[in-house]
């Protein structure tokens, strides 16, 4: 079974990205499509590896954006391609793209709402002081060394970043969390942990150091809970983990 990963290089040997969306739409092969997770008339939802972009962009070639246009291509002559969120390149997990503007439009109004439920895996560098608790801290997007920096006191751009964790286990001074994110700051949880002393593991920008696998942080979007923008009918997605050491050192079920 090919990987993602083998999956967007094959479709790179056969056809030419041109303005960063692949024109030719013929079917590509037969190759796996493990890295759908579900797919409706209105949305697909996909587990991002960690290293890939989710959205085109400068110097960002593969990309989660071009590997879904290209896979709805095989059946849809123009499709639409609408991201509804984004992850960091480094983290792995759950992204939703729209198939259709207008449920673009309402799963966008689904997340300014509050009404999407995100749950996230992480293992940390150290442990925190509690076992389970909140995290709030005042989060300031600093654009020219492209992290977001915690500050004491309000200030113009501080915005208040807040989540939920509990510690599934610890293991070497190693912490696996999972976290609820009760608001989507630029690099949330990242400079959250990063500021109790807590960096997610392979996260460079935060305090920790690199994994052997050099584009990945052992932070995971694992779940999502919505609302259906066309039937109404509450989803539940997971995604497994991606298959890299840090992943493997712990023994976690994600199905629940």
């Amino acid at each position: 079974m090919k990987s993602i990963v083998e999956h967007f290089q094959e479709v790179r040997r056969k056809k030419e990205l041109d303005d960063h969306h692949i024109k030719n739409t013929r079917k590509v092969g037969s190759a796996s499509n493990d890295w759908i997770i579900r797919e409706t008339q209105g949305w697909l939802a996909v587990n991002k590896p960690p290293g890939l972009s989710v959205e085109c962009q400068p110097g960002a070639t593969d990309t989660m954006e071009d590997l879904v246009f290209t896979y709805l291509s095989s059946t849809t002559r123009k499709p639409f391609v609408g991201i509804v969120h984004r992850l960091d390149r480094p983290t792995s997990g759950i992204v939703l793209f729209a198939k259709k503007k207008s449920v673009l439009q309402e799963m966008h109004s689904l997340f300014r709402s509050a009404k999407i439920r995100k749950t996230y895996l992480a293992v940390s560098i150290g442990t925190p002081n509690l076992k389970k608790g909140m995290l709030e801290h005042l989060l300031v997007r600093d654009t020219v060394q492209k992290k977001a920096l915690v500050v004491a006191t309000p200030c113009p751009g501080a915005s208040l970043a807040r989540l939920q964790y509990r510690i599934l286990t610890v293991k070497n001074n190693n912490a696996l969390w999972e976290i609820r994110l009760l608001t989507g700051k630029y690099h949330q949880i990242r400079a959250q942990l990063g500021a109790i002393g807590c960096p997610v593991a392979g996260d460079v920008r935060y305090g920790a150091s690199a994994l052997p696998e050099a584009e990945a942080i052992a932070l995971h979007a694992q779940r999502l809970v919505f609302p259906d923008p066309v039937s109404g009918s509450v989803i539940l997605l997971e995604a497994p983990l991606p298959k890299i050491k840090i992943w493997n050192d712990w023994d976690i079920l994600t199905g629940r």
